[in-house]
C-alpha cells in the first residue's frame, strides 16, 4: 500500500522544486505547493510523532493502521520493538552544512530524556546510517593522529583558540586523553578569542596560492564561515574526517560519533528517535557539555568510516549495520529486465522508489483492513510491505529503476 509523508522545511534544506525532497514528495502530493524559496530538507517514512506518514487512500496514520493489524510487524519485531516500527526512514537534500553533532546510546537517552525531556524527547538512541544519492560531503569521526597534527602545526589560528600547551601536548603524545582535551577548549573558547582567530584566518586563507590553499581547505572553511560567521565549528574541519561519498556508497553512525552532514541528497536510515546533542554550525541549541563528556575519540582513516553492503543478489545490495533496529536494501535494476521479486522477510518494510517506474505489481498476500493496494510506482512512490509480503515489480524494459528498502532483520 502507498504512504504519503511528511516533510520537514529545516534551513539547511535544499530550496524549492531543486530538491529531491521536494520532487519525492509532489510525486505523492499532487497538492503540495512547492515555493522557490521555501528549504524542503528532510522526507519522514514511518511513524515517528513528530511527522507519521499516512496510508494513502484511507487517511489513516502508518502507527494506528500497525497498532490495529500488528501482523504485519512480523512476531519477532513486534516482540524486540514492543509493537512498534523501530526505524525511520528519510531522504536529506542538504544544501548548507547540519550541525556538529552526535547521538547517545540507549541508556544515556533514557538519562537525557529524564533529566530533560523539552530538548531530548524521546528515550530512544538512535543510530544512523546514510546511502547517498548524489556525491555526498560529510564530516565524521576524529581524523588520524598525523593530519590533526599536522594541522595544529600548520595553522596557528587554532592554536590561539585551543592553547599552544593543549596543542603541543597533543603533538608530543597524540593520544585520546589529550584529543579530548584540545577538542573541549576549542569548543568552549571564548567568543572574543573565536572571532578573532576566525578574523584572522580569513585573511591569511585569501593571501595563499591555490595549492596551499587546497591543502588546508580553504573553499569549504570559506563555506562554513559564509554560513555560520563566527561559528567555531568552521575550525572543526581541521579535527575531523572531510570525505565525499559517491552515490551508493554509505557510512554508519553509531552512538557517540561526531558528525555533519555537509552538502548533497542522501537515504537516511535510523532507530526511531530524533535525540540529537548539537555543538555548533546550528542556531539550534548547543549542549557543548554533554557532546564533549559523551563522544568516542578513536583516530580513524576517512575510509574506515564508510560502511560496506553485501550482495544478495544481482540486482540488491544490503546495508545491515550492527544495530537490531535496521537495515537497507539497495535495489538497482538495469534497462532490459522484465521482473523483479523483492526478498520476502519476517518484517515490515518501507519503499522508496528513486528512480524509473514499475507497473502491473503483485502482492501476496493482500494487505489487512480496508486499504487500496499500490499498482504501479514512479520516482517519489512510497510503498509499506507487511511482514511476509511478496512484491513482483514488471518493468517496461526502457529505464533504470533504483528503490531503497528499510527493513529490519533479527
Amino acid at each position: 500500500m502507498e504512504l504519503s509523508c511528511a516533510v520537514q522545511n529545516y534551513a539547511w534544506g535544499v530550496k524549492g522544486i531543486k530538491s529531491s525532497v521536494a520532487q519525492f514528495a509532489k510525486a505523492t502530493q499532487a497538492s503540495l505547493e512547492v515555493k522557490d524559496d521555501q528549504p524542503f530538507a528532510e522526507l519522514w517514512m514511518g511513524t515517528h510523532p513528530s511527522g507519521p506518514s499516512v496510508v494513502k487512500g484511507s487517511g489513516v496514520n502508518l502507527d494506528k493502521y500497525i497498532s490495529e493489524h500488528l501482523e504485519v510487524l512480523g512476531s519477532p519485531v513486534a516482540e524486540k520493538f514492543q509493537n512498534q516500527l523501530p526505524f525511520l526512514f528519510k531522504v536529506l537534500s542538504v544544501n548548507q552544512a547540519l550541525s556538529i553533532q552526535a547521538h547517545p546510546n540507549k541508556a544515556h537517552a533514557e538519562e537525557l530524556h529524564q533529566s530533560r525531556p523539552e530538548v531530548y524527547k524521546d528515550p530512544n538512541h538512535k543510530p544512523e546510517m546514510a546511502i547517498a544519492l548524489t556525491p555526498f560531503q560529510a564530516l565524521c569521526g576524529f581524523r588520524p593522529e598525523k593530519e590533526i597534527i599536522k594541522h595544529f602545526t600548520e595553522v596557528h589560528e587554532l592554536q590561539n583558540v585551543i592553547g599552544k600547551d593543549l596543542c603541543h601536548a597533543f603533538i608530543s603524545s597524540p593520544n585520546e586523553k589529550n584529543l579530548k582535551a584540545c577538542f573541549n577548549a576549542m569548543m568552549t573558547a571564548s567568543k572574543d578569542t573565536i572571532a578573532s582567530a576566525l578574523s584572522e584566518y580569513m585573511q591569511r586563507l585569501s593571501s595563499l596560492d591555490s595549492t596551499k590553499g587546497a591543502e588546508l581547505l580553504r573553499d569549504l572553511f570559506l563555506t562554513l564561515h559564509e554560513k555560520y560567521p563566527g561559528d567555531v565549528g568552521c575550525f572543526s574541519i581541521y579535527l575531523l574526517n572531510c570525505f565525499t561519498l559517491q552515490p551508493g556508497e554509505a557510512m554508519f553512525l553509531g552512538p557517540n560519533v561526531i558528525h555533519a552532514y555537509l552538502y548533497g541528497d542522501c537515504i537516511e536510515c535510523m532507530a526511531c528517535s530524533d535525540n540529537v546533542v548539537r555543538a555548533g554550525l546550528t542556531p539550534k541549541y548547543q549542549d557543548v557539555e554533554t557532546l564533549i563528556s559523551m563522544l568516542e575519540y578513536e583516530m580513524l582513516p576517512a575510509e574506515l568510516r564508510k560502511f560496506k553492503g553485501n550482495a544478495i543478489d544481482k540486482y540488491t545490495v544490503s546495508y545491515d549495520p550492527p544495530v537490531p533496529d535496521f537495515a537497507v536494501d539497495m535495489i538497482e535494476i538495469p534497462e532490459g529486465v522484465p521482473e523483479y521479486s523483492l526478498r520476502t522477510i519476517d518484517s515490515a518494510s518501507i519503499i522508496i522508489i528513486v528512480e524509473g517506474q514499475a507497473k502491473d505489481l503483485t502482492i501476496s498476500p493482500p494487505s489487512p483492513g480496508e486499504v487500496t493496494q499500490a499498482t504501479e510506482v514512479q520516482r517519489g512512490s512510497v510503498l509499506f510491505l507487511g511482514a511476509k509480503q511478496s512484491l513482483l515489480l514488471k518493468f517496461d524494459g526502457n529505464s533504470r529503476f533504483l528503490a531503497f528498502r528499510a527493513l529490519c532483520l533479527l
